[in-house]
């Protein structure tokens, strides 16, 4: 099963802060608006199916939700789909939470998505070629896909650890493994191998002093990335 159980466990500890804007997960709602537009300005979510893949605790997929798209979020950290789930109910949003792989969904049900998106997770799993490999399977011919992760050299290695682990403190230390980062040569590798078309490549950057974020063309440390399925 291509999932790091001490992964798991370390997102599950985290569970109950995924919705404190100002605790561990403020970078990702600062970034979250983002990624968001990012993905409505190419792939237009309203009225579309999506899947986020490693959803944590909803924070993208209810975003996309709000832009009138059809949202189902996976997930294999359980306390963090129930936060999900509990929030989404509170918050009056109909969205489908599922506790489980991507593989295990994929082998178990024969449907697919418009578009899928799977955001800072290809870093957290032993295997992210195979993992890339699914969500091509679960997209639609013709159908969007948006990856992201971090890059690996000695810069990300300094910003995405030392940085904002251990100097900034706006990530939980042991948030990130270095040797788990991924080139965007070998991400586009992945997607071609995946049978997928690499479309587009963005840098994402984050200022951890004002907390800005934007979206650029340096891809030295966050960077999404933009993958269509080809129609046969």
């Amino acid at each position: 099963m291509n999932i790091d159980e001490n992964e798991v466990a370390k997102f599950a500890k985290l569970a109950d802060k995924w919705w404190d804007k100002d605790g561990d997960f403020k970078p990702l709602h600062k970034i979250n608006p983002l990624r968001a537009k990012y993905i409505d300005d190419i792939a237009i979510v309203q009225n579309k199916t999506f899947l986020d893949v490693g959803c944590g605790g909803g924070i993208l997929a209810e975003a996309i939700h709000d832009k009138g798209a059809k949202v189902t979020g996976i997930d294999a950290a359980g306390p963090g789909i129930n936060a999900a789930k509990l929030h989404a109910k509170n918050e009056s949003k109909d969205i489908r939470y599922i506790d489980g792989t991507a593989e295990s969904f994929f082998a178990s049900n024969d449907e697919s998505f418009d578009i899928v998106s799977c955001l800072e997770v290809l870093e957290h799993v032993p295997d992210p070629k195979a993992l890339i490999e699914v969500c091509v399977k679960l997209l639609k011919p013709g159908g969007n896909l948006f990856l992201s992760t971090i890059n690996k050299n000695p810069r990300s290695w300094v910003t995405a650890i030392v940085g904002a682990e251990y100097l900034f403190n706006i990530l939980p230390k042991g948030t990130h493994e270095y040797n788990k980062f991924i080139k965007p040569s070998t991400l586009a590798s992945y997607v071609r191998a995946a049978g997928a078309e690499l479309v587009d490549t963005k840098g994402m950057f984050y200022n951890p002093i004002s907390h800005n974020a934007t979206l650029n063309n340096d891809l030295g440390v966050n960077y999404i990335v933009h993958a269509k399925k080809p129609i046969k």
